[in-house]
């Protein structure tokens, strides 16, 4: 999903999805980011299951 940099503000930013309703992000996820700068959010699920399966194997090594 790619989201418009619409303005900022206190401590967010105001941006435009793609369907042109609006939502905010903290500010501190776009470090250098101005208005009108074009954002992609993507979900990784491939690191996704590499964190789960760390995490399951963290897990099993405290039960022992």
């Amino acid at each position: 999903m790619r989201v418009i940099i619409d303005r900022f503000e206190q401590g967010f930013a105001v941006v435009e999805l793609e369907d042109g309703s609006f939502a905010l992000m903290a500010i501190n996820l776009l470090p250098d980011a101005r208005e009108g700068d074009v954002v992609e959010i993507k979900v990784d699920r491939e690191e996704t299951d590499r964190r789960k399966d760390l995490i399951r194997a963290l897990q099993q090594k405290a039960k022992t």
